[in-house]
């Protein structure tokens, strides 16, 4: 694990609002962050808030699970504020162990959707990304494609389709969301179906499935939009032709809709300067921030009106799921045992 400090000194709130002389003075100056997000665009979002409000980040990056554990074994004693992490399964996970507080907050209450954010308010979700169908443009159409994740198990796509692991956990999301929509036995019967249509063994990325299916490898494969989106805006030549070779589905239109999952974050049950961390979840739904997500890594905003890359916006809108994120996270561990009892390694 790496450690980063960044530091700058500023006059006003990221949420537009000018703070108040006295409540500068008297406002804690130090956020420790224990962040599971390694994107480098995030550089510009942590130093634009210590620009905004003169509070020094110190930051930690590790891979989620060892962030949760590390919170678990430093109880009382930890030094953490606000953990965030990539995915509603592991801020989930944070949450049941007990290592988050509530938050009171009417700005996040107010700028984010219900199905985003833990009905507790423990964990905020601050971008989102669909779990799409991409498609070989040279095989497919998007009229002959599926239309829903129900579709991948249908015998026709045998030997076509390829999608990541059963121990990703964005793919134990997306069945986390199948489960409560279908209940276990259409699950573990669709399981089956989709690993009769493997092309091969799963392995790799989102961003391997994708290259996969642009090279023939299968007509169809499963992967999160900014995987997709990234390759668009790529400054390599050949990153850009994968993208070119592929199109997007957003499954469930018609019922549904289609499986979002999330960056989130909370507040750690010890914070020692909780009120330097609920400033930044509060700046994590300002406009300027969630340009930031929406420009850096390709992310779709929380929060309505934030213009999208000309890329992301190219994609068109879509209906989601509005299932709330904390039930599909809650549904992970099931997900886990279905796939692995229909084959999916």
């Amino acid at each position: 694990m790496k450690r980063r400090i960044l530091m700058a000194a500023g006059l006003s709130s990221g949420l537009g609002l000018i703070i108040p002389q006295h409540s500068r003075a008297q406002a804690p100056r130090t956020l420790n962050l224990y962040s599971a997000r390694h994107y480098k665009t995030d550089e510009a979002l942590y130093g634009n808030f210590a620009d905004l409000t003169g509070i020094k980040i110190n930051r930690i990056d590790a891979e989620p699970d060892p962030l949760v554990q590390r919170l678990r074994t430093e109880g009382d004693k930890s030094p953490c504020d606000v953990f965030i992490t990539v995915d509603a399964g592991r801020i989930e996970r944070a949450r049941e162990m007990g290592l988050l507080q509530a938050v009171n907050s009417p700005v996040l209450a107010k700028a984010i959707p219900a199905h985003l954010r833990d009905p507790d308010n423990t964990w905020f979700g601050f971008s989102k990304r669909a779990r799409v169908i991409v498609y070989n443009k040279e095989k497919l159409t998007a009229a002959n494609g599926p239309k829903n994740y129900e579709d991948l198990a249908d015998p026709k796509w045998k030997g076509k389709l390829l999608i990541r692991s059963s121990g990703n956990i964005y793919n134990q999301s997306l069945v986390g969301s199948i489960l409560a929509a279908l209940g276990p036995e259409k699950t573990e019967a669709w399981a089956k179906g989709v690993v009769a249509n493997f092309a091969r063994s799963p392995r790799g990325g989102d961003t391997d499935q994708i290259k996969g299916v642009a090279a023939g490898e299968a007509e169809l494969g499963v992967s999160n939009t900014y995987y997709y989106v990234n390759l668009m805006r790529s400054k390599k030549p050949e990153d850009r032709e994968v993208a070119a070779k592929v199109g997007v589905i957003f499954p469930n239109q018609a019922n549904r809709g289609t499986h979002v999952n999330l960056s989130a974050g909370g507040v750690a049950k010890y914070a020692p300067n909780k009120e330097a961390a609920v400033k930044f979840l509060e700046y994590l739904v300002s406009p300027t921030a969630q340009k930031y997500f929406a420009d850096g890594n390709s992310e779709y905003p929380v929060i309505a009106g934030v213009e999208l890359s000309a890329e992301l916006k190219s994609l068109g809108t879509f209906k989601e799921d509005q299932l709330n994120a904390r039930v599909f996270a809650q549904n992970n561990a099931e997900a886990l045992k279905i796939m692995d009892r229909a084959g999916w390694k």
